[in-house]
């Protein structure tokens, strides 16, 4: 029998050794257990809250600093840790800072005081406040464009899926252990994973089972796979005049129309993080520990709203639709049905309250892929501080959310604040269909 000559049967294991791995969407899936833990953190306090304020006597304006305290340093550190994305590697800086948050978390569970819950909430904030400009670091070094609104709707649905499901457990664990054990266990659970996310994580070229072929669908995409090698090539790019950099991104109108987007977006999340379970118990007469289920209802809509937010969008971009179109119609139309929301305050029963909730957090998780505009506008070596900027102004509704309802709460009366909401979200859908112009990489 001839034998079949070497270069024949090279030829015929060519196409499967040049067919692209898949090592991205691993890259997808740690970014989501890291967004479930990043928002079980940030929100634990308001699972907490009901028997934590009655147990340590806060009433409703204290709340509202206490809930607020977590978006003071968030809000403040955004631009250092923008800045900090920029020089530091995602694997480093996400490891330490989950370890840290998730620490100051466990602490929580010790908490004897309003000054002490303040100033712990204060600690978390900041340590947190690198999250998200490293995810947008992540998303923009691994994915093409094409992929990108589903990367960042996959794992920002983490914020929504972990609440959603783990909110009941909490609860449960409350009830039996007490508010201590939320924070106790939330805490260790951010210890271990920030352990495994700088066992696993590297940048695209020095991960492991990753392709030459691969490589190239995500850099020929719009990937930017080798930001990080060209960062350290060139310092003189890393040390330029940061004020003319910040103001470059604060002096640009579009920009201003996702930061001022991305501020809605957060009112009405916020809302959920905070106030929520405390308006169901204490102003809707839910029974909280034995009904959480159907409190996390909003949150499965939320989940859902996001994933297939990112999934419409980068379908409407394959399809010719341009990338402003396919990024900012899922929002616009999002925060539209976010104002939904006020009709929870004509709902004279709970089922009713829960569905306007559920159909408001719906639009706001379809809302969510806010980050692919910022993907998407930032000049390529600033994305960290793009991203910190845009951070910074949309938290700043986790610093006002909090308080201004603690103000608009009277008495027995929830209206007001709920009203807000929905103006909040009126005021995001403007933003972006009056600000916000064509979508496309600015140079810096």
């Amino acid at each position: 029998m001839e034998r079949e000559p070497a270069s024949a049967r090279l030829e015929a294991r060519e196409p499967v050794l040049s067919k692209p791995s898949r090592k991205r969407f691993l890259i997808m899936a740690l970014m989501f257990v890291t967004v479930v833990i990043n928002y079980l953190d940030r929100s634990n306090l308001s699972i907490a809250a009901p028997e934590l304020f009655r147990e340590l006597d806060i009433d409703s304006v204290r709340a509202g600093f206490v809930f607020s305290a977590f978006g003071w340093t968030y809000a403040l550190m955004q631009i250092p840790g923008g800045w900090l994305v920029d020089r530091v590697a995602p694997r480093v800086l996400y490891a330490a800072a989950l370890i840290l948050w998730s620490l100051a978390t466990v602490m929580l569970g010790f908490a004897g005081s309003f000054v002490a819950l303040v100033a712990l909430r204060l600690v978390v904030g900041a340590l947190e406040a690198p999250a998200y400009p490293i995810n947008n670091r992540v998303v923009t070094t691994w994915f093409p464009t094409r992929e990108r609104a589903t990367a960042i709707g996959f794992y920002t649905s983490g914020q929504f899926v972990g609440l959603a499901f783990l909110t009941p457990v909490l609860a449960w664990l409350q009830a039996r252990l007490g508010w201590h054990a939320v924070f106790v266990s939330t805490g260790l659970i951010g210890v271990a994973w920030g352990l495994a996310w700088f066992a696993i994580y590297r940048e695209p070229r020095a991960f492991r089972g990753v392709n030459q072929a691969e490589i190239e669908v995500i850099s020929k995409g719009g990937g930017l796979v080798d930001i990080g090698n060209a960062s350290s090539r060139s310092p003189e790019k890393r040390t330029g005049s940061t004020w003319s950099d910040l103001a470059l991104v604060l002096g640009r109108r579009k920009l201003w129309g996702v930061y001022i987007g991305q501020f809605a977006v957060n009112s009405t999340l916020w809302f959920f993080l905070t106030w929520f379970p405390t308006y169901l118990v204490k102003y809707r007469g839910l029974d909280f520990a034995t009904s959480g289920f159907l409190a996390s209802l909003p949150f499965l809509a939320a989940f859902v709203g996001v994933v297939s937010s990112g999934v419409l969008s980068d379908w409407l971009f394959r399809k010719g639709a341009s990338q402003g179109l396919a990024r900012k119609l899922p929002i616009i139309v999002g925060l539209l049905i976010s104002a939904s929301i006020v009709g929870a305050n004509y709902a004279s029963s709970i089922e009713g309250v829960i569905a306007f909730m559920t159909i408001a957090f719906f639009g706001n998780g379809f809302a969510s892929i806010t980050w692919s505009l910022v993907s998407g506008l930032a000049p390529a070596r600033l994305l960290g501080l793009t991203g910190g900027v845009f951070n910074l102004i949309g938290n700043l509704a986790a610093v006002s959310t909090p308080i201004v309802i603690g103000y608009l709460v009277d008495g027995a009366d929830f209206s007001r604040a709920i009203t807000y909401i929905a103006a909040m979200a009126l005021l995001g859908s403007l933003s972006y269909i009056l600000l916000v112009g064509k979508v496309e990489r600015m140079q810096a």
